[in-house]
């Protein structure tokens, strides 16, 4: 199939595919002869397996890593988990991160009256000054 079809039944978008290929995460597909790249079944499995590590958050060299030992049939399943973990691990801790930013930001914005008046705890703390302080260092502008 072409590449349009190969997006298609794959789920990854043409752009994505020639990046893909750019890059060498997915290897060449062949060519027609009107150098046109023909996809069979491997690529598309391939390209599927991409699209669903990228939905799991795996970064390029992650998915790299992982697709090297799915195409081994002989690989230990502890360097499969191995992957794994250090990304959930990094998950958990961008999660905790997140939960963090929320937690102040929702303090912050129940602490606004959000009317007419110009102060602002928000805004204080993005500056990184506190109502009474003498104010930021550096103010707007300058």
């Amino acid at each position: 199939m072409n590449i349009g079809q190969a997006a298609k039944a794959s789920g990854v978008s043409v752009k994505m595919i020639r990046y893909y290929d750019e890059v060498g995460l997915v290897r060449p597909a062949g060519r027609s002869e009107g150098n046109y790249r023909e996809y069979e079944a491997r690529e598309i499995n391939e390209l599927r397996f991409i699209r669903r590590a990228r939905g799991l958050g795996f970064d390029m060299e992650e998915i790299a890593q992982l697709l090297s030992l799915w195409r081994d049939r002989g690989r230990p399943s502890r360097d499969v988990k191995a992957i794994a973990q250090r990304h959930l691990a990094n998950l958990d801790t961008r999660i905790r991160e997140m939960q963090s930013m929320a937690d102040t930001l929702r303090h912050l914005a129940h602490c606004c009256a959000g009317d007419d008046r110009p102060d602002c705890p928000i805004l204080e703390d993005l500056g990184g000054w506190e109502a009474g302080d003498l104010g930021p260092v550096v103010g707007p502008g300058g």
